[in-house]
């Protein structure tokens, strides 16, 4: 008689490669890409069928791994070493892009949790103590009112917004609230960076006044891992992200 297991549910293809490559305890710049395959696929063989839209981004992403499988084995053309490129490599970005994304979704998590902790002292006054505001009768309140009236009121009620501005500050203009430009804060970034070559993610958003900051400054990150300026690391599961200045 088979023994019923039950597996892990992930949320989708690279969420199980990243729990391969960590109870493997892999670099995620060299993934064994055999070793991975083997268990991505033997997943796959024990998952439910039935739902065909989840297994069907499964299949595709074992058809990527088994593309990059097939490369790794064919003969290495004779170029030198910074010439070749390595078939994992797209592989890798998109683990290390899911990675940062899967990060700022557990921060955010964190963040509603705390606020559901939070809670506010209802009211206590007894009924007869309670202040509330009868309803507006509005045929009582237009009452007697015609077109004449109301261009009074509203003469009157103009006049007295007039009074109320200040002759001398109205002549300032407003403070408007300044723009964050993605490539102003990756040259921020780059700057914060030359004196550490080696710094957590966590330290970098803390230094973040706004929430804007903050998710221009994540965008910016991913921009500078795109390019090959910096690198992303994390030795386990919920350790503080660490960022790699790339020489």
């Amino acid at each position: 008689m088979a023994i019923p297991v039950k597996l892990r549910v992930f949320e989708g293809p690279l969420d199980l490669l990243l729990h391969l490559i960590d109870i493997n305890k892999i670099d995620i710049y060299d993934i064994p890409i055999a070793l991975i395959t083997d268990q991505y696929l033997e997943y796959i063989h024990q998952m439910d069928h039935q739902d065909m839209d989840v297994m069907s981004e499964f299949l595709v992403m074992a058809a990527t791994l088994l593309r990059i499988k097939s490369k790794m084995l064919l003969p290495v053309e004779d170029k030198p070493q910074e010439e070749q490129e390595d078939p994992r490599q797209e592989l890798v970005e998109r683990l290390l892009e899911y990675k940062m994304y899967k990060y700022a979704a557990g921060e955010l998590k964190d963040m509603q949790m705390n606020a559901a902790q939070s809670f506010y002292k209802t009211t206590t006054l007894p009924e007869g103590l309670r202040y509330e505001e009868p309803p507006v009768d509005l045929d009582a309140l237009t009452q007697g009112l015609d077109l004449d009236k109301l261009h009074v009121i509203f003469k009157a009620v103009m006049k007295r917004a007039n009074d109320k501005i200040d002759p001398i500050r109205s002549k300032y203009g407003k403070i408007q609230q300044e723009e964050i430009n993605l490539s102003d804060k990756i040259s921020e970034i780059q700057t914060y960076s030359r004196g550490r070559k080696h710094f957590s993610f966590r330290q970098l958003l803390e230094k973040q006044k706004t929430k804007m900051n903050i998710i221009v400054t994540f965008l910016a990150v991913l921009e500078l891992m795109k390019s090959g300026m910096i690198r992303v690391a994390q030795k386990e599961l919920f350790d503080d992200i660490m960022i790699d200045v790339v020489d």
